[in-house]
């Protein structure tokens, strides 16, 4: 009869159950299952998942475990990094009247700064200026253009009118025998067709 220990390895290389699973277990229940996984191909898929499953809990916990170091590494350096700018306010509230002056000088430069948008909002309004005159211009062209359309309609159609009476007036024409005529009467017609 094989001892728990070994017992053990066959159940890690057989199945892939490591020790530390298998170790609350006695003698009897590793072998029952071993004998059961022997037997039983679909309790082996079980145990494959439950394996795959622990694998990844435990690249799960050596991850976390890597982030909880990172995070305590981090703390020490922000609490060293605090500590530093606990040191430098005091020493910037030595200097408090230098910073006044600074102060003074970033006013005087908003005030410029408020001039130059002055300045710039006048350009801006000059040019919504421009733009709607251009506006104005552009519907202005628009309408002539669709008056120019509408009067091109107009003109098609009387041209159109002036070639039915044409070709009215030359069918009428080329029933007269005179043969010259007839000829002279088709060129005309075929040139007004275009």
């Amino acid at each position: 009869m094989p001892s728990k220990n070994e017992l053990q390895v066959i159940l890690k290389k057989q199945y892939g159950i490591n020790k530390n699973i298998s170790q609350p277990l006695n003698i009897e229940d590793c072998e029952q299952l071993a004998a059961i996984l022997k037997d039983y191909p679909s309790t082996v898929k079980l145990v494959n998942s439950f394996v795959s499953k622990n694998s990844d809990l435990s690249q799960n916990n050596r991850h976390y475990g890597q982030l909880r170091s990172q995070a305590e590494k981090k703390l020490k350096a922000v609490q060293a990094e605090y500590d530093k700018l606990e040191n430098q306010i005091a020493a910037l509230e030595q200097v408090k009247e230098t910073l006044n002056g600074r102060k003074q000088a970033l006013s005087d430069e908003s005030k410029a700064l408020e001039v130059e948008i002055e300045k710039l909002t006048v350009q801006n309004q000059n040019l919504a200026s421009t733009v709607q005159t251009l506006t104005t211009h552009n519907d202005e062209l628009l309408e002539a253009n669709e008056q120019l359309k509408k009067d091109n309609k107009d003109l098609k159609n009387v041209v159109d009118q002036i070639r039915l009476r044409l070709a009215r007036d030359t069918k009428m024409l080329l029933q007269y025998e005179d043969s010259e005529i007839r000829k002279a009467l088709i060129r005309l017609f075929r040139w007004t067709l275009g």
